[in-house]
């Protein structure tokens, strides 16, 4: 099969390049910074000479964005709307102007599209849409209108011959580094792996193969479209989380932060306290329902693996930074 993977150096990007070409798939990356025989330059807002690529191929999967790892800064939330607006926009001109269009587009969207809740899980046709919920930061409200405006520039892309589906993706949990694992981890070494503002809000999650087996379900399913939640099964509240990768590890304790904690450590790192607090309970019920068995459905099993394959990984490695 040849896939186009627009924004495919990122970390996702890389986990489906490798699991995808050692499975004999023809793999081309769409890129700004172009490095290799199976990269092409674009710019993610016009069409050029990657368009040749798309036409003729069998599938799509745009994974491009700015990274929502930052600051919410109103420059840095404009950015990563116009990145996912404009990418998904420029992919659907180009299949709606292919001689051969691609059987299947993949969009990449995110499971934060849902409310900040404590109660019932999201699946995707009883899950409630988030914005304008009760005592959270209104500018999360922009993360969902983002998410919004995202799945959209897809749906109403002119490609009636392409199956469209949006990913609706948790936090992907990878070995890689600078991935949301590496992170929590090192956070966890250091001694902050305990709950966050008490740790009740919810995480979404999923498994790095999962993700893989999941997105080659979808390839080959012709009868799933339109949302499908990519996530595990069984969300974790945040204390459970942590404390499940300080076991892994073998981390005895982990310090709790306040909110007002969190909101410092954020700004040390430059990025936000939304990705910490804002409490995501995402089931994938679409996924289940046609069939889809999870290997790491749990987290405290999905923890151990993940903790064994970053202790095998080589000290320095090849991957580029997104």
């Amino acid at each position: 099969m040849k896939i186009v993977i627009p924004g495919g150096t990122g970390q996702i990007g890389r986990i489906l390049d490798r699991a995808l070409t050692a499975e004999g798939h023809d793999v081309l990356i769409l890129t700004r910074r172009p490095r290799r025989d199976r990269e092409l330059y674009w710019d993610g807002r016009t069409l050029g000479r990657w368009a040749e690529a798309v036409d003729g191929s069998d599938a799509v999967v745009n994974l491009a964005g700015r990274s929502v790892n930052c600051r919410y800064t109103p420059a840095n939330q404009r950015a990563m709307l116009d990145s996912r607006v404009d990418s998904a926009r420029i992919i659907g001109e180009a299949v709606a102007a292919a001689k051969r269009p691609p059987r299947v587009w993949l969009q990449m969207s995110t499971a934060t599209i849902y409310a900040h809740h404590f109660g019932a899980p999201h699946d995707e046709e009883t899950g409630v849409l988030g914005g304008d919920e009760p005592d959270v930061p209104r500018y999360w409200d922009y993360s969902v209108d983002i998410a919004r405006a995202w799945e959209r520039a897809q749906r109403d892309a002119p490609t009636p011959d392409t199956r469209r589906v949006a990913l609706r993706t948790a936090m992907v949990m990878s070995p890689d580094r600078g991935g949301a694992f590496d992170l929590m981890l090192r956070l966890a070494r250091c001694g902050l792996g305990g709950p966050i503002a008490g740790g009740a809000q919810y995480m979404s999650w999923i498994h790095d193969r999962d993700l893989v087996r999941a997105v080659t379900f979808l390839l080959d399913r012709d009868d799933l479209a339109g949302p499908v939640n990519l996530a595990a099964p069984h969300p974790q509240s945040q204390r459970a989380f942590m404390a499940a990768i300080r076991r892994a590890w073998g981390i005895p304790v982990g310090l709790p932060a306040t909110r007002w904690m969190a909101e410092l450590g954020a700004f040390a790192l430059r990025s936000d306290t939304e990705l910490l607090l804002k409490s995501r309970t995402v089931v994938p019920g679409r996924l289940q329902a046609a069939g889809f068995a999870f290997e790491h459905s749990h987290w405290p099993a999905a923890a151990v693996d993940l903790a064994r394959r970053v202790r095998c990984r080589p000290a320095r490695t090849a991957d580029r930074p997104a």
